[in-house]
């Protein structure tokens, strides 16, 4: 979502770094710049005048003008105010689940912007990092089969949901959610409220109806990244008439230029808590500012890396894989065995992102024609193959090449490839184990880069 003003900001402060010592009009250049990849990032313009102006003056300041890295103190002013636009360090804190039980969170928003789905997200992510028991409820009676829906996400993330009672009106089915959830012992109730193609005043008399009879610990604001602006000035309509504890933001793995999440926290005082990452029910993460301020200026989110591989990476599996190595043994079940956790994680373009540093070697990257289309591919050439071949890469002749192409709807060229990359990937296993932890992190890298002796995925 961040990616232009990611690839501007980072412009601005290469140019920045090069310099031995920074004058007022060398300051003042930059910030025209950072200006302007703001607005084109479609950060609402209050926003923005505050965030340059707030930047200026400790830009201006001796310390930064004496500093024996300026360009490097600026790069970190920017940061420490990129943080607190999008929320601070109260952003990361999740939902408040220390009140009574059930915690009753009210899901509102437009029409199209995921909040069924979020909810059922949201309810997963409760079930499985914070061991709550969840029921979910939907109190969209105007869209047709909304309420099917939830039921059924709600089947797919194994949690429960509300029956559904023909002709009930939002507000008693919310009170019917609460007195369930108090019976059965639930921990937290999501009510799904409808929603509408534009702010309207049956929609706030509707949800504030709502918010009247269940009380609710968190109100999120479901808003799509997608919209701009708009989602903003709908944030702060909700913000106003019904009152909000929190902001999720969706869709954005999409090409959003970011302005609204930025402009968001501003405009409404609340933070952003949560962000959707996908269409999957698993892409929903916690929204930390400091990892995303650190996403947008090439700093890299190791942390959020660290944490994903841990939810995804199967123990068992990798301290078998570890064992194989340690022997010497690396076959092409290992490789499309990473090839699938690679695709778990958000794949190569998911993963890559969280890695800092990555802006400087994107030509490289983009040379080697990375995506996760071709990581599909070489699973099927793999999964094409009988046991032994993918045992023993080397009984793979022409013939069989060929048998392997027409199976996996690839063309021989490839597996070709595929062959070479593995080849090179278990040179480099057997390196790793003499280099220790340094030869990983120089010849990990290496091996996915064009002309680095990996032979690049999909080259």
């Amino acid at each position: 979502m961040f990616e232009s003003l990611s690839n501007r900001l980072n412009d601005v402060f290469d140019r920045l770094r090069r310099h031995g010592a920074l004058g007022e009009d060398d300051v003042n250049t930059a910030l025209r710049e950072i200006r302007l990849a703001l607005i084109e990032a479609d950060v609402a313009l209050p926003v923005v005048k505050d965030f340059v102006n707030g930047v200026r003056e400790k830009a201006l300041g001796q310390e930064v003008l004496r500093s024996v890295t300026p360009g490097q103190m600026v790069v970190k002013i920017v940061h420490d105010h990129l943080v607190d636009m999008l929320g601070g360090a109260a952003a990361g804190d999740g939902l408040n689940l220390n009140a009574v039980p059930p915690v009753v969170v009210v899901m509102v928003g437009l029409q199209g912007s995921g909040k069924t789905t979020t909810s059922a997200k949201l309810a997963r992510l409760l079930r499985l990092r914070e061991r709550k028991k969840v029921l979910l409820a939907s109190l969209d009676v105007q869209r047709p089969a909304a309420q099917e829906q939830l039921a059924v996400l709600a089947r797919q993330v194994e949690v429960a949901c509300l029956p559904i009672q023909k002709g009930e009106r939002p507000v008693a089915i919310a009170q019917r959610a609460l007195d369930t959830g108090k019976r059965e012992g639930y921990d937290v109730v999501i009510l799904d409220t409808a929603g509408r193609l534009h702010i309207d005043e049956p929609l706030m008399l509707e949800v504030a109806a709502v918010r009247d009879v269940s009380h609710p610990t968190e109100s999120l604001l479901v808003a799509d990244a997608m919209t701009g602006q708009d989602s903003v000035n709908v944030a702060k309509s909700f913000a106003e008439r019904v009152g909000l504890t929190g902001i999720v933001l969706t869709r954005v793995d999409g090409d959003a230029r970011g302005g609204a999440a930025l402009s968001m926290r501003a405009v409404t005082g609340r933070p952003i808590k949560f962000m959707g990452t996908g269409e999957k029910l698993d892409a929903l993460e916690p929204f930390h500012a400091e990892r995303v301020a650190g996403r947008i200026l090439g700093m890299g989110d190791v942390v959020s890396l660290v944490e994903k591989a841990a939810e995804t990476i199967d123990r068992e599996e990798a301290e078998e894989l570890a064992r194989k190595l340690q022997k010497g043994g690396f076959d092409l079940d290992d490789l499309a065995a990473q090839l699938k956790q690679l695709r778990k994680m958000g794949g190569m373009g998911g993963v890559m992102g969280m890695l800092p540093g990555v802006n400087k070697i994107k030509k490289q990257l983009e040379g080697a024609n990375i995506d996760d289309g071709m990581i599909k591919r070489q699973e099927a050439i793999i999964s094409s193959m009988t046991k032994a071949e993918r045992k023993n890469p080397k009984l793979l002749n022409g013939s069989r090449r060929r048998r392997i192409a027409v199976g996996s709807g690839t063309t021989v060229p490839e597996i070709n490839r595929l062959l070479k990359q593995f080849q090179d990937m278990a040179s480099m296993m057997k390196k790793m184990n003499k280099l220790g932890k340094k030869g990983l992190m120089r010849h990990g890298i290496r091996a996915l880069l064009p002309g680095g002796g990996g032979g690049g995925f999909g080259r």
